[in-house]
């Protein structure tokens, strides 16, 4: 099948999920790179207690913040 033959199809609505290659799927810049950060102690100790708080992980909390802040700076 021909890319625009896809494209038509999938804009219709059409089912493709049968003519992906789901094993070769990927992401594109939502992959994830590992970083290290070292923090002072008082400040992980807070962190723990807001993440308990919300009822998340450090560091789901930790990405969530970078992530709300990096939306801000870049409008």
């Amino acid at each position: 099948m021909k890319a625009r033959e896809f494209d038509t199809r999938f804009d219709e609505g059409g089912d493709v999920s049968g003519i992906v290659d789901w094993s070769k799927a990927r992401r594109p810049n939502l992959e994830t790179r590992r970083v290290n950060v070292g923090f002072p102690a008082w400040v992980v100790e807070e962190l723990d207690q807001e993440a308990q708080r919300l009822g998340v992980t450090r560091q789901a909390l930790i990405k969530f913040w970078i992530s709300q802040r990096l939306e801000t700076v870049a409008d």
